[in-house]
């Protein structure tokens, strides 16, 4: 199961920094991943498994650290079949151009029952979700 600790040089673990998300911004693709990553409880080598090898933990790992900035298309399909989330908008953190929904929205990330919940609110959600996930596994 993933953890949000860093080992220390004694052994001890100790809570990762979480980037912060500027109000009215949305949050770098990376830290939408590490985010969908922790909510969904996942290892790097989890995702690397479910997506059959399609993303590496590395590959995954640099991507989370804002090292990559625009992966491939290929990349971001296998992540939101893993994470479940939309690929369009996946694509859109990554800078590509997507059509909204049939409705002229741009596409939600997470298949919520609250229709009118902006982007930066559902990231928080995420968050949480995240938060209380890994209370449970400690």
């Amino acid at each position: 199961m993933g953890s949000m600790l860093t080992p220390m040089r004694n052994g001890e673990r100790r809570p990762r920094p979480r980037r912060p998300v500027l109000p009215g911004r949305p949050a770098e693709l990376g830290a939408l991943l590490a985010d969908l990553r922790t909510a969904k409880g996942l290892s790097l080598r989890d995702v690397e498994e479910a997506s059959s090898k399609g993303v590496s933990n590395a590959y995954l790992s640099q991507l989370e650290n804002g090292k990559i900035k625009r992966p491939s298309p290929n990349v971001l399909y296998d992540l939101a079949e893993v994470y479940g989330v939309s690929y369009e908008v996946l694509m859109q953190r990554a800078g590509y151009v997507m059509p909204n929904d049939e409705e002229g929205r741009p596409h939600k990330l997470a298949a919520l029952p609250i229709d009118d919940l902006e982007p930066e609110e559902e990231e928080e959600l995420l968050r949480y979700l995240a938060f209380l996930r890994s209370r449970a596994a400690s």
